[in-house]
């Protein structure tokens, strides 16, 4: 089975590598818009333009079995165009609230996301099925999404920098946040830097292992092979962009053995 992930920008590495941790025999490609990154800032309708271009060229190119689409913005704008366009299944990622909200003992929850997620109605809605007995601290920071950005290309943000970003879930910790949901694909990549100007205690929630678990009943609906070949310690991963080519660090997200992934342009 071939999995193709879309982003675009880096963040959604952290769902690749929760794909190969949950099916590690799987074979995998990656590609990013780093032409038009980000899309957070973008209105509607560029969001799905762009999304529906770079996917239809991605596939053209990768012929994958699956396509996820690891962007948070992308995922709740362009989802059912991105399906229309393509002949394969395609798998959104959803921010983590109902885990988060179902996992709270003091029942006030945190949601850090880019600004366009916080103020889209999709937000309001999973708060409101999901979590309707919590407490819901919203945060939007682009700059996080900047700061991870930077982290893969050897560039470590400062304390003060994060701790700039999410002054409002730090507030809410002091009201007993205990969930938080990271409502952005890029910003499990910062969960080191988010833990040390947070309190002890708080634990963070992603999409990574539901988006995995969804891919794997696909794989067993679609009847596709289950092992292509042997699980791998170091998979290897063909990298796509649709700017200019450039190579990123990938140590400690187990995306390759040399801790480099390679994106070369798209036709």
């Amino acid at each position: 089975m071939h999995v193709g992930v879309f982003d675009s920008g880096v963040g959604g590495l952290s769902i690749l590598s929760s794909i190969t941790r949950a099916l590690p025999w799987v074979r995998l490609s990656y590609c990013c818009d780093n032409l038009n990154f980000p899309y957070g800032t973008k209105s509607d309708e560029d969001v799905i333009r762009l999304s529906v271009d770079i996917t239809s060229r991605y596939f053209a190119e990768a012929k994958f079995d699956v396509l996820v689409i690891a962007c948070n913005t992308a995922s709740t704008i362009a989802l059912a165009s991105v399906r229309a366009a393509l002949p394969i299944p395609v798998v959104g990622v959803v921010p983590a609230v109902k885990p988060a909200a179902a996992a709270s003992r003091t029942k006030v929850i945190g949601v850090l996301a880019t600004p366009g997620t916080i103020r889209r109605p999709y937000l309001a809605d999973l708060i409101r099925e999901f979590a309707a007995d919590c407490e819901v601290v919203t945060c939007g920071s682009s700059a996080l999404v900047q700061l991870a950005e930077r982290k893969l290309r050897g560039d470590i943000g400062t304390d003060d920098e994060f701790r700039h970003e999410i002054g409002e879930i730090i507030a809410g910790c002091a009201r007993g946040l205990d969930q938080l949901v990271l409502g952005c694909t890029h910003f499990p990549l910062i969960t080191e830097e988010l833990r040390r100007v947070l309190p002890a205690g708080v634990q963070f929630v992603d999409s990574g292992e539901a988006v995995a678990a969804r891919v794997a009943v696909i794989g067993q609906e679609l009847k596709l092979p289950a092992k292509s070949r042997e699980p791998r310690f170091s998979p290897e991963i063909t990298g796509y962009c649709s700017g200019e080519s450039f190579e990123l660090s990938a140590l400690g997200l187990n995306l390759g053995s040399a801790g480099i992934l390679r994106l070369r342009r798209l036709p």
